[in-house]
């Protein structure tokens, strides 16, 4: 049983998405730390890149900055590892295609498994060119997690049934971001979502406040929150471990 199920198996998972290097790996650390204690179910760490396309203003500059301050791939990995020696939940990468073929595909996914990472989410690419990787994340025991967005469509029930590890659900149109509304019909999603697997769905985009988490929570398996913890990353650098834990501990009440 991949251990990505293990943040669904006691109610809805929270799932925080931290940028690795932003302003520092140290920092990072600190803040994965301050999610987990704070309950935090799944880590889904982000490796940065220089065109994040599905990111809006907030993760691209968490991408700029890290990219800037000289993080590396190498040094995520070396980051994870060391990590690993005392974080047990649950933890993906989340980055781009290219990422990950230039570093080499095959070297890239068997160092995840060798470092604890359980899942690979990689948002430009397409369903039908999963083949890409999937057969070298079969080989090394790493979920490559499908995104469905309120584009799919006709597509939902191919993807559904073909998931790994969870489904990430995009909850609007656009790239990443706080929203003041999500007004995307999920519901409808989410169902069809259930007449074709049983792996959980996780919502992600635009969700920010304790009420929005628990809407989304009322018909999905757990909640993704992204820009709401890296704008607190950017706002108080080094001393924002604290402040993500309290704003963790807001969430995941609400769940």
């Amino acid at each position: 049983m991949s251990r990505i199920k293990t943040a669904f198996d006691h109610g809805k998972a929270f799932i925080a998405f931290i940028t690795c290097g932003d302003p520092d790996l140290a920092t990072t650390a600190a803040a994965v730390r301050a999610a987990v204690e704070n309950g935090a179910d799944l880590i889904e760490l982000g490796i940065p890149f220089s065109d994040p396309t599905a990111e809006g203003p907030v993760i691209q500059g968490a991408n700029i900055r890290a990219l800037r301050g000289g993080v590396t791939t190498d040094m995520i990995f070396d980051f994870v590892r060391e990590l690993r020696h005392d974080v047990t939940v649950p933890m993906v990468f989340m980055t781009y295609a290219n990422v990950v073929f230039s570093y080499g595909a095959d070297r890239f996914i068997s160092a995840c498994r060798e470092i604890g990472i359980d899942g690979l989410i990689l948002p430009d690419l397409p369903y039908e060119e999963k083949e890409e990787f999937l057969p070298l994340c079969h080989q090394y025991g790493v979920d490559l997690i499908s995104l469905i967005a309120p584009t799919s469509e006709n597509r939902i029930a191919m993807i559904a049934k073909e998931a790994e590890g969870f489904l990430y659900i995009v909850s609007s149109l656009g790239v990443t971001g706080t929203r003041s509304e999500i007004t995307t019909d999920l519901a409808s999603i989410v169902k069809v979502v259930r007449e074709n697997t049983d792996i959980p769905c996780a919502i992600g985009f635009g969700i920010s406040t304790p009420e929005q988490a628990k809407k989304m929570a009322g018909f999905a398996d757990g909640v993704i929150v992204g820009s709401a913890i890296v704008k607190l990353l950017e706002k108080y650098g080094a001393d924002a471990p604290g402040y993500v834990g309290e704003y963790v501990k807001s969430m995941t009440e609400q769940l």
